[in-house]
């Protein structure tokens, strides 16, 4: 990672590993037009193998029961809100019960992710 500060009469640069603290520290005293940053260890997490380890296992049912846990909402809450049964929603979760389109799109709205999540 390279930052470089540029503010008269001072320009330096860091290079190598720099603490977070010490990059909004930059950016608080010299403002944020005059910290220039550059990540050159960045890599896209899509190609690297624990990702695409972990994708190999993502499922729709999974995908359901990971987002209903990250708002916090029980089975029946979630049930509630679809309309539907605390059974029927621990039967996709658990794939036993296929996830429809329809019921996709509804999801899709109620955890703003995309419907691709639950097909």
């Amino acid at each position: 990672m390279l930052v470089a500060v540029k503010k008269p009469p001072i320009n330096f640069e860091i290079t190598g590993y720099i603490p977070d603290d010490l990059i909004f520290g930059l950016i608080k005293k010299y403002g944020d037009e005059n910290v220039k940053i550059e990540r050159d260890d960045m890599v896209n997490a899509m190609d690297m193998e624990w990702f695409k380890d972990l994708d190999s296992e993502d499922t729709p049912s999974k995908n359901l029961r990971f987002y209903r846990k990250l708002i916090g909402l029980t089975q029946s809450m979630l049930a509630e809100k679809l309309g539907t049964s605390k059974q029927f929603i621990s039967d996709m979760e658990n794939g036993r019960k296929p996830i429809s389109k329809k019921m996709a799109k509804k999801l899709s709205k109620i955890f703003d992710v995309s419907v691709a999540r639950f097909i």
